[in-house]
Order: structure tokens, then C-alpha cells, then sequence
């Protein structure tokens, strides 16, 4: 079973604690991305193999590859593959046995229940029993984690979560269109009013004083609104900028548990 294919559509932060989740637990995971992946916490993002060849976290190491035949090699090596496939196509060349959506998009981008055996998505956007096996509830709170066999996860507030009282203020989002280029990186300490980056001439300045947890890759095309930066104001935590979230791995271990779960129930 634990040398089981799974697909994970998505390699951002919350992807992450799942990929690590499963990877450790023996299964064979594949990673697939978009060409150009727009992701905050670049630190704790697997897909970050997209841009640097490779992504380590936590001892876990991704790597890009450009053929499916390549996964083989990568999973010999003891690390994940990760392929572009924005449209998920190769889920019908690889067939796996569990796809997981964990785009984080808030509406299904094209997952089907019968990708898979077993097919799970992340958050919002899907309906248990109908687009996918089970919904995992992603919003912080009492329900964190928990298996939706029927129905669907809560809607997104667009409120972030609350850390030392900031929520809406730790997040920066961009003030124009264009390509942004980098003053501070991820791990630094920031002061309110700092310029963290500019959108072609304008400023992106800090809301709150705190540790920089993630901006957008420099030289990035980005879109108004789009969000660019977080801000976490607890500054002895600066090391949790390079390790995944109490979030990412709750949603992990509900990933693991759908998995054991709906295989259990099959039996």
C-alpha cells in the first residue's frame, strides 16, 4: 500500500505539509504545478523546484523534472518529482491511487472523483461525494482538518488569521501591475513603514513591524490586489519562515487519515 502513486495538484505551503506528510509515510508522491507558480512562503514550498531545479525542507528534497519517465529516477533517489501540468493531464497516463487537489484555488480547477480511487481536495470549491472522496476542512479554527464525506468545507472569509492581534494588517497586497522587484527577502526584520519592494515605481512598504514570513519571487509579473507579502509579528519566530506551519501539517494528517480511512473502509 505505502508504495502507493499519489499525485498532489499543487506544491504551495499547505500543499507542502501534505506532501511531507505522505512522503514520509512511504508513499510515492508526485508533485504538479503550474509554469509559473506565484507562491508567498517560498521557503516551505516544494514547488519552488519549479524555478530552482530543487526545493529542501525540513530534510525533503523536490526536484524538477521535464518527462514523466524521470519520476522513477527522482523517487529512486529518495526525493519528489515535480512536473508542469496545470491541467493535470498526466493523472490519466500515471493513474495513482489517491489524487489530491491542493491547489488552494477556492473552486475546482478541473479535479474529477474519478481520477483517482481515491480523490481528496483542500478547502472551498468542491463537494464531497460529488466532485472528490473527501473534503478536508482547511479554515483555522474548531474544524480544522476535519474529513467532509458529504457536503463542503467552509466558505473563505478573506479575513487572514489572527497572530498577536494582527490579521488583515500582517498581509500586503499589491498596489499596481507590473514586475516587482525585491528590497527585503523572506526571514528578515521589517519595521512598519519599511520598504519591502517596489511594483515598478511604487513603493510596497510593511504594514506592521515583524518578521518578512514571505513576498513573491523578484522580478515576478503580479497583478493589482494580487497578495504579494505576510508579515508574522512575532519576531522571536523568525525561524518559522523556514519550516512548515501548525496549519499546513494539521492538513496533512487529515490527508493521511482520509487516505488510511477510505482504504480501510474498502477492505
Amino acid at each position: 500500500m505505502f508504495n502507493d502513486i499519489v499525485i498532489v495538484r499543487g506544491g504551495g505551503d499547505i500543499a507542502s505539509g501534505t506532501i511531507q506528510k505522505l512522503y514520509r509515510s512511504g508513499f510515492k508522491v508526485l508533485i504538479l504545478e503550474v509554469e509559473k507558480p506565484t507562491f508567498i512562503r517560498r521557503k516551505v514550498c516544494f514547488g519552488e523546484a519549479v524555478y530552482e531545479g530543487e526545493a529542501v525542507i525540513e530534510g525533503i528534497t523536490s526536484q524538477s523534472i521535464r518527462n514523466l519517465e524521470d519520476m522513477y529516477k527522482v523517487w529512486e533517489e529518495g526525493k519528489i518529482p515535480v512536473f508542469i501540468d496545470a491541467a493535470g493531464d498526466s493523472i490519466k497516463r500515471v493513474k495513482p491511487k489517491v489524487v489530491v487537489d491542493a491547489i488552494l484555488a477556492k473552486r475546482n480547477l478541473g479535479t474529477t472523483i474519478d481520477m483517482a480511487d481515491i480523490t481528496i481536495a483542500l478547502g472551498p470549491g468542491f463537494e464531497a461525494g460529488k466532485d472528490v472522496h473527501v473534503v478536508i476542512e482547511t479554515m483555522r479554527g474548531h474544524n480544522l482538518g476535519r474529513l467532509i464525506m458529504n457536503g463542503r468545507a467552509m466558505e473563505n472569509t478573506g479575513v487572514p488569521g489572527d497572530i498577536k492581534g494582527f490579521s488583515k494588517e500582517r498581509v500586503i497586497y499589491c498596489p499596481c501591475e507590473g514586475v516587482i522587484k525585491n528590497v527585503r527577502d523572506i526571514g528578515d526584520i521589517v519595521k512598519k513603514g519599511e520598504i519591502l519592494a517596489f511594483v515598478g515605481k511604487e513603493e510596497v512598504v510593511a504594514t506592521i513591524d515583524g518578521v518578512l514570513r514571505g513576498i513573491i519571487r523578484d522580478a515576478t509579473y503580479v497583478n493589482h490586489g494580487l497578495k504579494i507579502a505576510d508579515i508574522d509579528p512575532r519576531i522571536s519566530e523568525k525561524d518559522n519562515c523556514f519550516t512548515i506551519s501548525d496549519k499546513s501539517r494539521a492538513i496533512g494528517g487529515a490527508v493521511l487519515e482520509a487516505i488510511l480511512y477510505l482504504r480501510n473502509k474498502s477492505l
